[in-house]
């Protein structure tokens, strides 16, 4: 598969940030998605992380910025995003803005570090406000709910570019109805 800005040559199916997640955790789980969906259960897991988001939302407006090591900036809560160029779509949990740069924040109710496909998660919402806004975004934050606590990702040139390959290659399976091979455990 051609690399590089390919996104542009290959048939533009709309995808979702929550799908770049996904494809990095497991392939097969973005291509049953969209090439053999089933109905989808909502599992303990997400449906308590929404009851606990609600409550962060309440928090976090109180909360300081320097949690995230940023003196100043503004908070936008549920902030939908869209990038035509990409077509790729998501709803970061929390847009922090400063004159500077633009930071996604993404809620987990989970006591473990955020693992690589979360990483990816971030880069989606960075390409996005990238595009959209024409605003630095380097870095990006996993909130560990459970542990009150801020993990910070550096979103750099090199995997904004790689994230931009999965895109390519999330429509290139899709699009040829390929199953990929299973995750090795």
């Amino acid at each position: 598969m051609p690399k590089g800005n390919s996104y542009r040559k290959i048939e533009m199916i709309h995808l979702r940030v929550s799908d770049l997640k996904q494809f990095v955790y497991c392939q097969r789980v973005v291509f049953y998605n969209y090439v053999m969906p089933v109905e989808k259960k909502a599992t303990f897991k997400m449906e308590y992380g929404k009851i606990a988001e609600d409550k962060i939302d309440r928090l976090e407006n109180r909360r300081k910025l320097k949690e995230y090591g940023l003196s100043s900036g503004t908070r936008e809560f549920h902030k939908q995003l869209y990038s035509e160029k990409y077509g790729l779509s998501g709803k970061v949990d929390l847009l922090i803005k400063t004159d500077a740069a633009y930071y996604p924040v993404d809620f987990k109710y989970t006591t473990s570090q955020p693992h690589k496909n979360h990483l990816y998660q971030l880069l989606g919402y960075a390409i996005i406000l990238e595009d959209v806004y024409n605003r630095n975004v380097d870095k990006g934050f996993v909130y560990l709910i459970p542990k009150e606590d801020a993990v910070v990702f550096d979103l750099t040139g090199k995997v904004k570019e790689e994230t931009k390959n999965l895109l390519d290659d999330i429509r290139k399976m899709i699009h040829c109805q390929q199953i990929p091979p299973p995750v090795n455990s």
